[in-house]
């Protein structure tokens, strides 16, 4: 947390949902680019809103002008509810989602199991509003059914995976991405965590999120 960090209890279907907003530092009378909203890794292997990876991620949308919302799933910290395999936790996304951004700008960024609730969400999203950003990271392929994403999404789209991932093998978001053409940037010898990685990490969606498409 930094100074431009607050502290949210946002309402959740369940219940309370424990947040996090990361605010851009702007010019005077500047706006941020929009809202992203970040999705956390499991929940039962001790995933929250504070994964390093998470936190990586907020960083670099708050560096390109962007207000970064992480928040715990349900069953997690301050968030009522118990874990729900993906399906609630998709609903928490969306509530963050219609609390903090009922409209404008909006990306989404989720990484591993957050990954495959992300997909889930967007899948609601799309028809009713247009996502400027989309961000997968250590895409949870192997062990969810991670939704298909719209044809138009992909030019907006950036796959980022660890060569040497031993939670989620490479070769299952190969599989995912191929049938959809969609291009997967490889770390090399990265690990699902990116130990080591995480700048790297970092500079290579601050470079998707710079990018005017």
């Amino acid at each position: 947390m930094n100074a431009q960090t607050e502290r949210l209890l946002l309402d959740g279907p369940l219940g309370a949902i424990e947040a996090l907003s990361d605010a851009p530092q702007l010019a005077a009378g500047a706006a941020s680019r929009g809202l992203a909203v970040i999705a956390h890794p499991h929940p039962l292997f001790g995933g929250t809103m504070d994964n390093k990876v998470v936190q990586t991620l907020a960083r670099a949308f708050v560096q390109c002008g962007w207000r970064a919302v992480r928040f715990n799933f349900r069953g997690v910290g301050a968030t009522a509810g118990t874990h729900d395999e993906g399906r609630g936790e998709a609903q928490d996304l969306l509530a963050v989602v219609q609390q903090c951004a009922p409209e404008g700008p909006l990306a989404l960024a989720g990484f591993s199991f957050g990954s495959f609730v992300m997909s889930q969400a967007l899948l609601s999203l799309w028809p009713q509003r247009q996502i400027e950003k989309l961000v997968f990271v250590g895409t949870a392929a192997s062990r969810f059914q991670v939704a298909t994403l719209p044809p138009e999404a992909h030019e907006r789209t950036l796959v980022v995976h660890g060569e040497h991932d031993d939670t989620v093998p490479l070769s299952a978001v190969m599989d995912w991405a191929r049938p959809q053409v969609l291009p997967v940037t490889v770390i090399p010898g990265g690990s699902h965590f990116f130990h080591g990685q995480l700048p790297l990490l970092k500079n290579l969606v601050v470079r998707h999120l710079s990018s005017p498409v």
